[in-house]
């Protein structure tokens, strides 16, 4: 089974439940999906042992070959390519390497075959592991905005055969639907307040758009009030667990510290929650 941990909004504890729950299941394969700053390697402490380039192929103009007839930016859905005039009447071509994302439609319809590809970086793939676990992370570099593609290359290494744990970026945009789209479970985490419940409802809308069958945990119970789980139950959505409000709790995640490890019934808490999954997942089976 694939396992999507993805939640509404950043700073819900989506990390903290992924590696624990990691933890909890044993054997597994764990993809850090959230490529712009990815941090389970902080508590699960993985030895990585390859690095591979991510690249995406961009444009590049022959100037010999070009007559500027501008098809190629007219052609670019994301306005990556300008053709701008130059005093001697002979059009500049301008790539916006930041801009592309890389379709090929300019190299494609170039009537002179002016445009060639070449090949740019823009993050790596970092393997590793942690005891049992196979510990897999993306890394966008600094200043790149395809992280849905280097999303993808992650999840090209997954084995079907073998329990996964997908921790996706937070929010509802493009990498997030990178990362849970295809999964078999989706654990959406959230937290008891207005913020919390507000992009929880748009995180739902996300899965429930996709198909995957999914659940909630909410962190930090006691926080705030009890609107989360009333709109869990008004909308039969099933919650999985629940993480109290403690400041044992925040100690042991902002010293890298494992919670099942550290904290009295966390290991408890954490299979049942994967019991919950499951449970759930059959039962969405069994009525599928």
């Amino acid at each position: 089974m694939i396992i999507a941990v993805a939640s509404g909004k950043g700073g819900t504890g989506k990390t903290t439940v992924a590696t624990n729950l990691a933890l909890t299941i044993g054997s597994v394969h764990f993809l850090d999906c959230d490529v712009e700053e990815p941090n389970a390697h902080l508590f699960l402490k993985p030895i990585f042992q390859e690095t591979l380039p991510v690249t995406v192929p961009i444009p590049e103009v022959h100037a010999q070959k070009c007559i500027g007839c501008g098809i190629c930016a007219e052609v670019c859905a994301y306005h990556a390519i300008a053709v701008l005039p130059t005093p001697d009447k002979k059009p500049k071509v301008l790539i916006f390497q930041n801009l592309c994302h890389a379709c090929g439609a300019c190299s494609l319809l170039c009537p002179k075959g002016a445009i060639t590809e070449k090949q740019r970086s823009i993050g790596v793939i970092e393997k590793g592991v942690c005891g049992n676990i196979q510990f897999i992370q993306g890394k966008m570099n600094v200043g790149e905005v395809l992280s849905p593609v280097i999303i993808r290359r992650v999840k090209t290494m997954i084995d079907p055969s073998v329990e996964t744990i997908i921790d996706a970026p937070p929010g509802t945009s493009c990498p997030v639907v990178a990362a849970i789209r295809g999964v078999d479970f989706c654990v959406l985490v959230t937290e008891p307040t207005p913020f919390g419940l507000h992009d929880l409802e748009l995180a739902v809308g996300v899965v429930r758009q996709l198909k995957i069958p999914f659940g909630v945990v909410i962190n930090r119970t006691g926080l705030g009030n009890n609107a989360v789980e009333t709109y869990c139950c008004e909308e039969n959505i099933p919650v999985l667990a629940q993480i109290p409000f403690n400041r044992e709790i925040a100690v042991c995640y902002s010293e890298g510290k494992m919670l099942i490890d550290t904290i009295d019934g966390m290991a408890e808490v954490f299979k049942e929650l994967y019991e919950n999954i499951c449970l759930v997942k059959n039962e969405t089976n069994s009525c599928s």
